[in-house]
């Protein structure tokens, strides 16, 4: 029924069983260190340019890309105090919105091979569509942004800070041939109404997509009607790629802070999971959903109500840009200091704050003397 670029998983009967492949599920952990780029389109972007001369769907190698924000923090530089303990300015990184989104127009996403999927948490399934998007092309992530104002939903705290998501795509670089995925972002309001025939159709003519990966469960067009089985069979009418995978399967099946309303999730991992496991303070959980430990990234410049003695740090929660655990003591935590280094610290989270102590001296010494502006911390192996 379908051509050869509908890739399908087993289950799903109506593509040619001499024509699918079930892609592998591999999991695990990555580190890179090339940035993402986030790009912001609008319905009236022009008809992007035909491919480059490698076909638009070579693979890239891993680099560092202009615009891209740095990770490293202050403008002081690494220094040692009493022991070799770094000064508290390396614990802080660039401001938030220090990376500003491409303009609108660009071609960046054409000849390349899109991932669909809401992707809040860049948990493991959402790496798996990366990693098989790197298979077959250049790999981006196409998601939607302004949905909640659109649909009237209720704001919620992003699982993964605005400031982090440029280092979480670059850890999946060593799944992905060693090519950083890139976020690639539209407007929800220009594709509401788009039925799922005209939304293959913006990918195909507008955006000049090669190909799309999607899950098994995805839905797409004016109130969700197309299904993955629809996704394949509109790109093969427009010599476009699709390939369809699995779900990637929570293990933790018993999780007991699921409610009724969930189980229609069927068990995969998904970002609502991690908001759960995050409400029960269940950072293990946290951190098998995520295929990493959850980080949390605090505002701090410009910011009042921060209080610093020898050994800690307190800052109101106002401060969070993302999603923190529920309250409770958390000890094997750290505060990661200039390029990725770890400082074990715990962590208490009130009603109001939040708290952490480090047990080596000389962090803490330099709070309220510089400009600082990004607080980084990191939830280990510990439990409330």
């Amino acid at each position: 029924m379908l051509a050869s670029g509908c890739r399908a998983s087993h289950h799903l009967r109506e593509c040619d069983p001499h024509r699918r492949r079930r892609l592998g599920l591999g999991l695990g952990l990555g580190l890179g260190l090339c940035g993402a780029r986030i790009v912001q389109l609008s319905s009236l972007m022009r008809k992007p340019p035909a491919a480059s001369a490698d076909g638009g769907g070579g693979r890239r190698r891993s680099r560092n890309r202009s615009g891209s924000s740095s990770s490293s923090c202050s403008s002081v530089p690494s220094q040692s105090r009493g022991g070799g303990v770094p000064i508290l300015s390396d614990c802080f990184s660039q401001q938030e919105n220090a990376r500003e989104p491409v303009s609108e127009g660009s071609s960046l996403v054409a000849g390349g091979i899109v991932a669909l999927g809401k992707f809040d948490a860049l948990h493991i399934g959402h790496r798996e569509l990366a990693v098989q998007a790197s298979k077959v092309g250049t790999p981006f992530l196409l998601s939607f942004v302004g949905m909640a104002e659109v649909l009237g939903w209720e704001p919620r705290v992003p699982i993964v800070a605005k400031s982090d998501r440029q280092r979480v795509l670059s850890s999946w670089a060593s799944y992905c041939g060693n090519v950083v995925p890139i976020e690639f972002q539209i407007e929800f309001s220009t594709v509401r109404y788009l039925s799922p025939e005209q939304f293959v159709e913006k990918l195909s003519k507008e955006l000049g997509v090669r190909g799309v990966v999607a899950g098994e469960n995805y839905r797409f067009g004016y109130k969700a009607a197309g299904d993955a089985l629809e996704l394949a069979r509109l790109c093969q009418e427009r010599g476009m790629g699709a390939y369809i995978i699995k779900s990637v399967m929570d293990k933790n099946q018993e999780f007991s802070h699921m409610d009724d309303s969930d189980l229609n999730e069927k068990g995969q991992v998904s970002s609502t999971r991690v908001r759960h496991a995050l409400a029960a303070g269940d950072v293990n959980y946290v951190s098998e959903l995520l295929g990493r430990r959850h980080r949390l990234v605090i505002e701090t410049k410009g910011q009042e109500g921060f209080g610093s003695q020898k050994h800690s740090i307190s800052a109101p929660k106002s401060c969070l840009l993302n999603l923190a655990p529920k309250d409770g003591t958390y000890d094997n935590c750290f505060v990661v200091i200039g390029q990725e280094n770890l400082v074990p610290c715990s962590v208490v989270i009130d009603s109001t704050a939040i708290h952490v102590r480090m047990d080596k001296t000389g962090l803490c010494n330099d709070f309220g003397t510089r400009d600082f502006q990004l607080l980084r911390i990191e939830f280990g192996d510990s439990r409330v």
